[in-house]
């Protein structure tokens, strides 16, 4: 159908990996902030109070706002962050395979509930300094918060979000005045100082702190549990790929880039032309939104031959990290998670199969494995 494809609803979906690497590092393409919403005819869907709490979040920020929040992060996950975070994320790894193991004593577990959803929020949960015991409040939260970020989500998914979003900042707001009140060496700690420094009125900054907590937990949660299933899942399907990952563990990297490609953990996200500009051809108006469709880029056979093969040695290119100010700011804490998780898995379960296909939460825009169940 093209590169650049109308949606019924006046907007238009970019398929082709070129085009959609044009938008998601272009100038000319901006996030739907409030300004743009503002601008529109029909605000209805706008209105909506968790669509609100995310448009004041960073991945819906423009510069000069953006730039100034995202340098106040600092590089999140540099390669000594990385460092010093792997024996963390080594140990939990160890731990929850553990109970992966108790778990398939009994027959069969569920991989994406024991594992998948486990780990990341213990990484980012342990590196903000969260108690453990709201770990599964918080997972709970998110798994229904991210209905507003859908494509068109309904009535009744928009209130299910808004109460989530009225959970999310109730906790992320009272976990900042406690750790305001005796800071620490962790990363929140450290951003309190940093924005206390930036901005002077109190409340301000603590607002800004709750948007940046909030979104960082969030966004690492349902994203990097749905890419530790999927890798998983696409290893199993075929039979002789585990073993045969087994045997070369130096292509455990190769095989989360396939991972990331085939199925990533987004598959739309959507920005509004700065101006009338061209696409692919297309001739795109001024505020127009397109939705970049990172799955269909990253099967673009003119980038990626014979793109519907699972291939760990493809070498392939993704989109799946977006591209430009918005590059996802946790994709090296992804990669360590996922590789550890992989590493550890393939040595100590070598006979470990997949019992039936995944299931997927009904979804468009975050996918989200709800089970997978396996056996040794």
């Amino acid at each position: 159908m093209g590169d650049v494809v109308p949606a019924p609803w006046g907007a238009y979906f970019v398929t082709g990996f070129d085009a959609c690497s044009q938008v998601l590092r272009g100038r000319d393409w901006l996030a739907p902030d409030f300004a743009w919403q503002e601008r529109q005819a029909h605000t209805e869907r706008w209105e909506a109070p968790a669509t609100r709490e995310m448009t004041k979040t960073l991945s819906r920020l423009n510069a000069p706002e953006h730039t100034r929040q995202r340098r106040s992060l600092g590089t999140l996950f540099d390669r000594s962050t990385i460092q010093r975070l792997t024996p963390h994320v080594e140990r939990d790894v160890s731990r929850l395979l553990d109970e992966l193991a108790g778990e398939l004593r009994g027959g069969s577990a569920d991989f994406a509930e024991v594992v998948s959803e486990q780990l990341p929020i213990s990484t980012v949960g342990s590196w903000l300094g969260i108690p453990s015991d709201d770990y599964p409040g918080i997972l709970a939260i998110t798994h229904n918060q991210v209905y507003a970020q859908e494509l068109l989500p309904t009535k009744s998914q928009l209130g299910v979000s808004a109460e989530a979003t009225v959970l999310l900042r109730t906790y992320f707001t009272d976990l900042i005045r406690r750790r305001r009140a005796a800071p620490g060496d962790d990363v929140l700690s450290g951003w309190i100082r940093t924005w206390d420094a930036l901005e002077p009125d109190r409340e301000a900054a603590d607002e800004t702190l709750y948007r940046l907590t909030m979104f960082v937990t969030i966004a690492s949660l349902e994203t990097t549990a749905t890419l530790l299933s999927a890798v998983v899942w696409q290893l199993l399907k075929e039979p002789g790929r585990w073993n045969w990952l087994r045997e070369r563990p130096e292509h455990i990297e190769a095989a989360i880039e396939e991972a990331l490609r085939y199925d990533p953990p987004i598959h739309i996200n959507t920005r509004v032309a700065a101006a009338d500009t061209e696409l692919a051809g297309v001739q795109i108006a001024k505020d127009a939104m397109v939705h970049v469709m990172y799955g269909a880029a990253n099967h673009d056979p003119r980038r990626n031959p014979d793109p519907h093969s699972f291939d760990i040695l493809r070498a392939g290119n993704h989109l799946t990290f977006g591209g430009g100010a918005h590059y996802c700011l946790g994709a090296a804490l992804a990669r360590l998670e996922t590789r550890t998780m992989l590493t550890q898995l393939l040595r100590r379960f070598p006979t470990l199969r997949a019992v039936s296909r995944p299931a997927y939460a009904a979804r468009m825009v975050f996918r989200r494995v709800t089970s997978l169940s396996v056996t040794i």
